[in-house]
Formats: structure tokens, sequence, C-alpha cells
């Protein structure tokens, strides 16, 4: 151990005392009461001192109208369950010292839909019970779902009900009866991740979306390419994955199709992007024809009929991968000097009579025809509809990230919206606090229910600048779990001060911790190392 003064000494357990009065005694009556679910449910009872302890033969039992479970996506989250529950303990298998009355048999799975379809605005709801112990009766838990995914986010739920006992070292459920209630108040809960500025190894991105279903975000944005790489490979325009960083440091279409199905069998869709016409300066390594010229390389060159047919290409190639509803085509931060300082361009220009602000509405409004004609729908960043919002698409969704008050203007002009304000929700603006996270309302000023459902959800942003595989995980936990319960807890059941859930989250934290997610303390700002020695629930 290294030495330390005794000022030192001294400090630490003045943080100590601080952080423990502060933070780590219960605050409310939901922490008191022993509710320690992340996100908080609809509705929660549950007993007081009773409790049941996980059989070994603990088993799923499914049933439904039609549900068949074909392709295996319940069977497999309930073994993913029976793992989480176990957090890598060794567990006693001999349960023959406890009554039969108190052992939990297994867990019992109605689901109403027969089809395990992801898609934009799947029902996700659920209801679960645990009973308490009735002799001469073997004890069953009971999930209810409309679809497979909503019996995913039971499972999730009914993962944080159980706990190792270390005396007994068996996994129990305290405080039994159980009964939830549950529903997610928004159809997306986004999570970006961006693999141009760093490339993200395919296990690490399987671990961002394991982790993303423990909190119940249900899209990963995967903002593939940008300036610095493209690291995709795209069968109709081969060379443009030479703007990889290296060659080790591409996606096939078969990793890419495999992210998508790992991500789908987790109740995760995957929205990718093509940010066009800027970020795009890696696609000239391959197809140089796309740069304005070889010295001013972006954004693509509007004039080049060949710039319109890469992107029909790539987004063919997406449409054979990516099948969820959307599409992100960015849109944002286009500096056009290069379109009126390049000769070509510049007559291009003279002869169609436009401006460059006309050149950017013109390029922006044509890619989303092309993405309409595969069938997408679309997003754009939010400077398209500052712009020119009254001509895009009706199927645009805005995706908002400059600041607050845009929401209100987008929905107002009939449009739906995202919210991603970089104040609040950008993960690589270290500084930024988990309260302020929490505390960021979609809805903020949209009285108009007509208007509040434009509002389809919200996204925490990981921009890939300041990390890379050593270090997302602890960028985007637990900061993005608190963005998480404001966008999956009813508005009515949320912490008007977030300190009121600083224990609970807390503890979501350590989970994640025990489940090899490494989530950074809470107690800090973004990706923070602890502060002292110390319990991982007090930090």
């Amino acid at each position: 151990m290294a030495p330390h003064s005794h000022s030192s000494a001294i400090l630490l357990l003045l943080l100590f005392f601080y952080f423990s009065v502060s933070f780590a005694a219960p605050p409310s009556n939901e922490i008191a009461g022993g509710v320690r679910i992340w996100p908080l449910p609809v509705s929660v009872t549950h007993g007081g001192h009773h409790r049941l302890y996980v059989a070994k033969d603990f088993h799923l039992i499914t049933q439904g109208s039609n549900f068949s479970d074909a392709s295996r996506i319940l069977e497999d989250g309930f073994s993913r369950l029976l793992d989480l529950v176990r957090v890598a303990h060794v567990v006693d298998a001999n349960l023959s010292r406890f009554a039969s009355s108190s052992l939990l048999h297994g867990i019992h799975i109605v689901v109403s839909s027969p089809s395990d379809e992801l898609q934009y605005g799947v029902d996700e709801s659920y209801r679960l019970s645990v009973p308490g112990p009735a002799p001469g009766k073997p004890a069953y838990a009971y999930l209810q779902a409309r679809t497979v995914y909503g019996a995913l986010h039971g499972l999730q739920t009914f993962s944080q009900l159980c706990s190792f006992n270390f005396e007994s070292r068996v996994i129990e459920v305290r405080m039994v009866p159980w009964n939830i209630i549950d529903q997610p108040r928004f159809s997306y809960r986004g999570l970006l991740i961006d693999t141009s500025r760093h490339y993200q190894p395919l296990a690490v991105i399987k671990k961002v979306i394991d982790s993303m279903a423990y909190a119940k975000l249900n899209v990963l944005h995967w903002h593939i390419v940008d300036t610095q790489s493209f690291p995709l490979e795209m069968p109709s325009f081969p060379n443009l994955w030479f703007g990889a960083y290296s060659k080790q440091e591409r996606y096939t279409i078969a990793d890419a199709t495999e992210i998508v199905r790992y991500a789908q069998r987790r109740g995760v869709s995957v929205l990718a992007e093509v940010d066009v016409p800027g970020h795009a300066l890696s696609w000239g390594v391959g197809y140089p024809a796309l740069w304005p010229s070889k010295d001013c390389q972006q954004p693509l060159d509007v004039s080049n009929e060949f710039t319109f047919q890469v992107i029909d290409g790539i987004l063919s190639d997406f449409s054979k991968i990516f099948k969820y509803r959307f599409v992100h085509l960015g849109g944002d931060e286009v500096n056009t000097t290069c379109w009126t300082v390049t000769p070509h361009i510049k007559n291009w220009l003279r002869k169609k009579g436009m401006k460059e602000s006309d050149a950017y509405k013109y390029f922006v409004l044509r890619a989303q025809k092309i993405a309409l004609s595969h069938g997408y729908e679309l997003v754009n960043w939010e400077e398209t509809f500052n712009d020119f919002g009254s001509e895009l698409s009706r199927k645009t969704v805005v995706h908002n990230w400059l600041g607050t008050g845009v929401a209100q203007k987008v929905v107002a002009a009939g449009l739906r919206c995202i919210v991603s304000n970089q104040d609040s929700w950008y993960l690589d603006h270290i500084d930024t606090s988990w309260e302020k996270f929490y505390a960021n309302e979609p809805l903020q000023n949209i009285k108009n229910p007509r208007q509040q459902k434009l509002v389809i959800g919200g996204e925490v942003c990981m921009w890939g600048e300041v990390v890379d595989a050593s270090n997302i995980e602890q960028t985007i936990w637990p900061r993005a779990a608190a963005a998480a319960e404001r966008l999956w807890t009813q508005y009515d059941n949320l912490a008007k001060d977030p300190r009121q859930v600083f224990a609970r989250l807390a503890h979501f934290r350590c989970l994640l911790n025990q489940r090899g997610i490494d989530a950074a303390p809470v107690s800090g700002l973004g990706r923070s190392d602890p502060w002292g020695p110390g319990s991982c629930f007090v930090q």
C-alpha cells in the first residue's frame, strides 16, 4: 500500500462522512421500502420479511395463444437470466434444508403475440408477480407480456429482485410477494456509439448492447463512419473501407449482420447512420471523385452524380442489414466553403442558379428521397430543420443536439423529434454530472398532448473522440442509466430532486460492476475514479 499522510487520512474520513450522509442514507420512502429496481416501474408493491429461495432446477414455462418461441429468443433470455442472478458466485445446490414452500421453482411466462419482429413502437409492457410462501403449493413467478420483448424486460426486472445470500450461499428473492406493472414512457430510448473516431471491437459493442438491455435502453444508434474513418464493408462500393484506419479496424457485412442479430435478441434495435454531405472525408480515400478536389475534400461533391450513386449503393446495402424503420442521414455541421472555391462546383452552382445554402438543401433532400426509395423513414440532425424545416419529408424525425427549445419548434411544425441536447445528454462531455442527465426532460415546455406524442424519445450520445475500447464503458455508465430512467419511467414516478435516487442508482451501478460492466462511480462526474477506499454502494 502507498503511504498516506495523517491529513490525507482525515480528508478521506471526511469525504466518507460527507458522501455517507449526503447520499448513502435512504432519502425516500421507495428506497426505505426496499425497491432497488432501475429504471423504476410504473407500479410496484411488495411484502415485508418473507423470502423465497431459487430452486436448483429453476426453470422456464412458456405459454401463449400462438407463441412458440421458435427463434428461442425467450429461452436464450432465460438462460442469460440465470447467469445474471448468479453473478459468478458458486451457488450451493443443496436446498434440502429449506422448506419446500420457500422454494421458487421457476417462472411461468405468457406471451400474447406470436411475432418476434422487433421494430419501432413494439409493445414492451409486462406484468410480473412473485408469490409469497404458501405451504403445500409450489411457488412460481408469473410474467405476462404482449410480446417477447416485453417479456425480456420483465426478466431484467426479475433479475434485480434476486440476490446472492452469503450466509446460505443461495439465490433468494426477498420481501415477497412482489407485484409489478410496467411499460416504457417513450418508444425510442437510444444510445449512440461512434466507431469512426475510434474503432470499437465487436466484443466491446456486444458488451455495450448487453448493458443497454440491463437499463432497458432499446436503440443502438451506430454512427459507423465519419471524417476520420470508414470501417464498414460496402459491397456496392468495395473501396469505401479503404478509408478505415487499418485493415484490422474494419467490420465486414457479416460482422454488421451479427451485431444486428445479437442486439435484436436482447430487445435492442440498431439505427445505422451515414452522415452526409459533411463528415465524409474518409469516403474519398477509396473514391477520390467524391471529394470536391484533392486539396478541398469535404463536404461531398454536390455537383457529381457519382456522389448520389454511392449514397444509393450504401443505402441499398444498409437495407439488407439494418431492418429498423429509420436510417440516420446526418446533415449536421456542413461547411460549404469547398463548394464555393472549387471551380467545377462553382460553375455548377451558377448554372443551377443556386447559392451554397440552396445546394446544401438540395443534397439533404435528394439523400432523403434515396433513403425513402429503400423503404426507410428518416432521421436528420437539427440543422436541416433549422435551415429548411418546412421542406423536409414529412417522414423525417429531427434529431435535436444543439440545445433546448428545438423540440418545441419541431413538434409545433408537425414533425417528430428525438432529444439529445448536448448540454445534458452528451456522454463525451465529461464534466456533465449524472444529476443533469437525470433532470433533462424531453417534453420541457411542450404542453399540447398531440405535440407531446411527436417526441418519440431521446438518446444519450457517446461520441468517440475521447473513448476507445479501454474506457467506453465507464464513460457511458452510470450517467446513461440516469437518462434511461427519464426515458422509461412514467413522469409522475420520476424523482423531482435527482439526489433522491442516489442510493438506487449506486445500487444499479454496483450491479453493473458485478455483471462485468466497467461502470464508474456515481458520486463523481463522468469517468471519475473512486474518491478513496469504501463501499461500492456509497461511491
